[in-house]
């Protein structure tokens, strides 16, 4: 079995990056280890079996400029829920800022938004097929 485990997602600021996505998003925190010379590994999770996001500060100028444009300003990352609904009340409530207002498409529901570094998001509810 081989399954996707990880991403990296480069941020300016490890703590300011943490709040973002407990406060915002409800991720959990599942690791925070320093590693020496002011690096960690930092990963955080939507709970669930699906894939974690690591944190990894930028190192250079390279890097920095790739804060929130890793994917060219395509959607680069997915969030799958249950309950739509919920929560996209708790992320609006939370100050997330949405790019665009929910939509169905034959797929699910879905709404795209932005993360604190402006990489773009889909919140998505998958319709089960008929």
């Amino acid at each position: 079995m081989r399954r996707l485990c990880q991403v990296t997602l480069v941020v300016k600021d490890y703590d300011e990056a943490i709040d973002w996505f407990r406060r915002c998003l409800q991720f959990e925190l599942t690791k925070d280890v320093a590693l020496g010379a002011g690096k960690r590994w930092v990963v955080v999770s939507p709970g669930g079996d699906g894939a974690e996001i690591v944190l990894a500060k930028a190192a250079d100028d390279q890097q920095q400029e790739a804060i929130g444009r890793q994917t060219g300003g395509r959607v680069g990352f997915f969030l799958q829920t249950d309950d739509f609904d919920r929560d996209y009340d708790a992320f609006r409530k939370a100050g997330v800022t949405f790019l665009e207002r929910p939509r169905t498409e034959p797929y699910g529901k879905v709404v795209q938004f932005a993360d604190l570094y402006e990489n773009k998001w889909d919140l998505i509810e998958i319709t089960p097929a008929s």
